[in-house]
């Protein structure tokens, strides 16, 4: 169900119900790529747009100081991190929000398939 109180629900609402759908069918305890590569198939699948493992740099003080992969960007609007743990803890939660910072992105959402049931959480940066 979309729901105009997130920005982009219906982009998010989307990449979720594709999670479900690799999660229902795989279960937990495979390794984060191969969520990635079962993810990239149900996004094609479901007609929407990524970038996978997107590299951009990280600056500090105008200075280039290395580069992060993001697992995915959907739509030009929504980053996507995939995690394959037992629970998510505060330093993903911090790793999302510092790549939303470093890609200027306001959407992201944090996924994990490594428990039982599928967890993701939304993100939202205001620029």
């Amino acid at each position: 169900m979309v729901d105009d109180t997130y920005k982009y629900s219906d982009i998010t609402e989307k990449i979720i119900g594709c999670a479900l759908k690799v999660h229902n069918a795989l279960g937990n305890g495979f390794q984060e790529v191969i969520y990635q590569r079962s993810l990239a198939i149900a996004l094609n699948k479901a007609g929407l747009k990524y970038h996978r493992e997107l590299e951009i740099p990280v600056f500090f003080e105008d200075c280039n100081v290395g580069v992060r992969r993001a697992d995915f960007l959907v739509e030009d609007k929504v980053l996507v991190e995939l995690k394959a743990i037992s629970e998510l803890g505060k330093i993903h939660e911090s790793q999302i929000i510092n790549y939303l910072k470093a890609y200027k992105i306001e959407v992201g959402l944090l996924i994990n398939f490594g428990e039982k049931s599928l967890k993701f959480r939304r993100f939202i940066k205001t620029l």
